[in-house]
C-alpha cells in the first residue's frame, strides 16, 4: 500500500490511501524459447510494450508508422482475435515478410489491452 499526501500551500489537507492492483502481463517469446513477460500497460501499442520492456527481436525501425514490418510479431491463435482488425496496409507490409503466418500482425497495430492478460507473443527469427 502507498499513502499520498496531497498538499495545499505546504498544509496537509488529506490523505489518499492508493492500493497498487496486480498487473496483468504479456509474454514475448524469442525464437530460442526465452520468455519475456511484460506487465501490461494499456492504450500503448504493442510494439511500445515491447520497446520499453528491451524485448530483443522488436527492431519497429519506423517508429510504428506501419511502414517497415520490422515489428512482426505471431499471436498465439487463442489470442488472435484479441489483436484486433488487420487493415489494408498492414496486410501489405506483412506481404513482404517471409515468415508471415495466418496469425501474423505488426506489433505497432495493436493496441494493448486489459483483456490480453497472459497473451503469448512469438517473435520471428529474422525481422524484414
Amino acid at each position: 500500500m502507498t499513502l499520498y499526501y496531497i498538499l495545499k500551500e505546504f498544509k496537509f489537507t488529506s490523505l489518499v490511501i492508493h492500493m497498487k492492483k496486480d498487473m496483468g502481463k504479456i509474454i514475448f517469446i524469442e525464437q530460442n524459447g526465452a520468455e519475456h513477460p511484460v506487465e501490461i500497460d494499456q492504450g500503448n501499442s504493442l510494439m511500445e510494450l515491447a520497446l520499453y520492456n528491451a524485448v530483443p527481436g522488436i527492431d519497429a525501425d519506423c517508429g510504428g508508422g506501419c511502414a517497415c514490418g520490422t515489428c512482426h510479431v505471431i499471436i498465439e491463435d487463442k489470442w488472435f482475435k484479441q489483436s484486433g482488425k488487420i487493415l489494408e496496409t498492414e496486410s501489405q507490409m506483412l506481404d513482404m515478410t517471409p515468415e508471415r503466418e495466418t496469425t501474423s500482425r505488426l506489433s505497432c497495430q495493436i493496441k494493448v489491452t486489459d483483456a490480453m492478460d497472459g497473451m503469448k507473443v512469438r517473435l520471428p527469427e529474422f525481422q524484414m
